[in-house]
């Protein structure tokens, strides 16, 4: 599938569970459009062993998203049921108690097909039937979906790599830090460091430093 940077957002309506104990219907994207940028990101599964790392990862930084008026919505194959099932399961036990952002069931995989994130495909056999091969689950996708509901940014990692909270905070930072002074930002540049104007001689002059 092509990038999806520099392109809306594929729209779509979906059941979740928010703040950890609410199963609501109807849940979509469009509802931060023109208010928020949203960090949108896919997981495998639920229940199972570097999710929960990620996910209360997340969780733990919720407040530095907050900050910057940036939503975090997860999301993996699993039902609203499902995930609401290891929302109230303790974390010792395996679970994700305390994670209080919105998590979207993609029970029909059409959400992680239409991100480019589904691991599984589909062939046919010698009677023409679809079959699916590889696993039937999301790799680790992120998004980053500005105010407009473009997508800015976009991580994949294949099933056992799991992700860096912080660089998704980092890059919240640079797209804002743009947005706002309409300065480019270089290479592990971070919050509070100098940024360059999108010319050949702010470039030499900043690589001559």
């Amino acid at each position: 599938m092509q990038s999806l940077i520099g392109k809306k957002a594929p729209a779509f309506t979906a059941n979740a569970v928010l703040n950890g104990n609410q199963i609501t219907e109807g849940f979509s994207l469009e509802q931060f459009v023109g208010k928020k940028e949203v960090v949108f990101f896919f997981y495998p599964l639920d229940f199972t062993f570097v999710c929960p790392t990620e996910l209360i990862a997340f969780q733990d930084k919720l407040e530095e998203f907050e900050k910057r008026n940036v939503a975090v919505v997860g999301c993996s194959v699993d039902s609203e049921f499902s995930h609401f099932a290891w929302l109230n399961t303790e974390r010792n036990k395996g679970g994700i108690k305390g994670v209080t952002y919105p998590l979207v069931a993609d029970l029909s995989k059409t959400i992680a097909e239409n991100f480019g994130v589904l691991a599984s495909d589909y062939d046919y056999d010698e009677e023409g039937n679809a079959i699916s091969t590889g696993a039937p689950v999301a790799y680790r996708g992120l998004f980053l979906i500005d105010k407009n509901g473009v997508v800015r940014h976009s991580v994949i990692n294949d099933l056992p790599l799991g992700r860096s909270v912080d660089e998704a905070i980092r890059m919240v930072d640079a797209l804002q830090h743009f947005e706002e002074f309409g300065e480019v930002c270089p290479a592990n540049w971070s919050k509070g460091e100098k940024a360059m104007e999108a010319t050949q001689e702010s470039v030499s002059e900043y690589l001559s430093k």
